[in-house]
């Protein structure tokens, strides 16, 4: 779903349960799964968030935020699911989809 949603792979930050979101009245929510949801911005659309639904975790992809230079990828996710068009240099954890749904779950 995320290839679909972006294009390609999504290149994003998992945040604290606490963030506020300000111009809630700006932002789309679509019921992408029962356990989740993606949001983006009614004007230009803008991908803003995807959010896990209990336990409550949002994931904000890495462009919305100016300081670039902070981040580096530690995480692959549903890397059985990878089409065989790129790959990244970085060693990173990889996760498949099982591994990863065992995770959100709480069973993993």
């Amino acid at each position: 779903m995320c290839r679909r949603w972006g294009g390609g792979p999504y290149l994003a930050v998992q945040c604290d349960t606490g963030i506020q979101i300000q111009g809630e009245s700006h932002v789309a929510r679509y019921a992408s799964s029962d356990w989740a949801e993606r949001a983006f911005c009614r004007q230009c659309g803008t991908h803003l968030f995807y959010h896990l639904k209990a336990p409550s975790q949002y994931v904000l992809p890495v462009g919305l935020f100016e300081d670039q230079e902070r981040w580096e990828m530690t995480e692959q996710i549903f890397i059985d699911r990878k089409p065989g068009y790129y790959t990244f240099a970085n060693e990173t954890e990889n996760l498949t989809e099982a591994e990863v749904f065992a995770k959100f779950s709480g069973a993993g």
